[in-house]
């Protein structure tokens, strides 16, 4: 499947984005109101990069030769797996942290993820003196909800799907007078995966793409709202797993819809709705949706170990996937910039993607 550009204009979105909060019965309450997709501009993210500086590791970017000749274009990867938790999602955690008030830090915030988003929040929550609260399915990995508590995050498991996890998580929120922080739709979060952009242009300021996998739509649009500002000639694609197209039906709907979602690879790319925050942002700017099949995830995560000597998840080589893939054939010759952006997989997983590509090798 694959979906162009909608330069329709964005209607806002409601949002819950570290809300102001009003005395409700002797309780702090979370209020959602209005956030404007237009307040995200390339001065946000500049700030934010500047604000989270401190806290994070500016990941490098590079050119992998042996890539670049698989795919027929100049492959740009850019090392985000490399942050502490193994994930770009410490980005928008820490920014989301730090532009909290006083008030809010001392009341804690509260966040629904059995993944990177949890861990990027418990690890910069603690750097920076802020309770952490994450609610995980009960069938959460027992290995990611222990992860998060050495950390120091509370860890409450409640519901079997991250829909009904989420919905608690804002009640709990409300309840402890704590900022509910969304893992994508969230522009503080949105702001923060933007500054990947930034690190990368800064490395390579004549990159003709960018290659963004695609979840709820956050990274994609900070990653956009940069690139179309410092270089609008330059293309910029979204890639989700055909098991997960979320925006690229969004795209064609003209506004997030539920999607059927199957097991993936891509499990952190699992999303069954589009942000509505992301999505208004993310529509104007994005130049094309492609998806990619479970067998082109497997090839890219074996690719990557082959090649590049990295362990990466499958959400994180979504980007790759599709350039080696043949998905994007007008790139062909041209320097692509792809996030490789966690490196969070469970070990027996990682080993059968790897058979499951030399497969294909063997076969052929």
């Amino acid at each position: 499947m694959e979906t162009s550009r909608n330069r329709s204009t964005s209607t806002h979105a409601t949002v819950t984005f570290h809300p102001p909060r009003a005395k409700s019965q002797g309780l702090f309450v979370v209020q959602i109101f209005p956030m404007k997709p237009e307040a995200l501009t390339l001065e946000t993210i500049r700030q934010a990069h500047a604000r989270i500086a401190g806290g994070l590791r500016a990941t490098p970017s590079a050119v992998s030769r042996p890539l670049s000749d698989l795919a027929g274009m100049g492959i740009i990867l850019k090392h985000d797996y490399q942050q502490f938790t193994g994930s770009f999602k410490e980005r928008g955690a820490r920014n989301a942290l730090l532009s909290l008030s006083s008030e809010q830090r001392a009341h804690g915030v509260v966040a629904a993820s059995a993944g990177n988003h949890a861990l990027g929040l418990a690890r910069h929550g603690a750097q920076l003196g802020v309770s952490v609260t994450v609610v995980m399915p009960l069938n959460a990995p027992f290995v990611k909800a222990d992860r998060c508590r050495q950390l120091g995050a509370n860890v409450v498991q409640h519901g079997t799907t991250y829909d009904e996890s989420a919905a608690f998580a804002v009640r709990l929120a409300g309840q402890q007078g704590a900022t509910y922080i969304h893992p994508f739709d969230d522009l503080a979060v949105i702001a923060g995966q933007g500054t990947l952009a930034l690190e990368a242009l800064f490395a390579f300021p004549d990159a003709d793409a960018f290659v963004v996998p695609v979840g709820g739509g956050g990274l994609l649009a900070g990653v956009a709202t940069v690139v179309k500002a410092l270089r609008p000639d330059a293309l910029v694609i979204g890639v989700e797993p055909a098991h997960a197209p979320g925006l690229a039906v969004a795209l064609g709907a003209g506004k997030p819809v539920r999607v059927p979602v199957s097991a993936s690879l891509a499990d952190g790319l699992a999303v069954a709705q589009t942000g509505e925050t992301a999505f208004a942002i993310a529509r104007s700017l994005v130049d094309r949706v492609v998806t990619v099949t479970e067998d082109d995830l497997a090839v890219a995560v074996s690719q990557l170990h082959d090649h590049e000597n990295v362990v990466v998840e499958g959400a994180g080589a979504a980007g790759l996937a599709a350039c080696l893939a043949g998905k994007l054939p007008e790139l062909a010759g041209r320097q692509v910039v792809v996030p490789l952006t966690g490196r969070n997989i469970d070990p027996l997983v990682h080993a059968r993607a790897l058979a499951r590509a030399r497969s294909f090798s063997l076969a052929a």
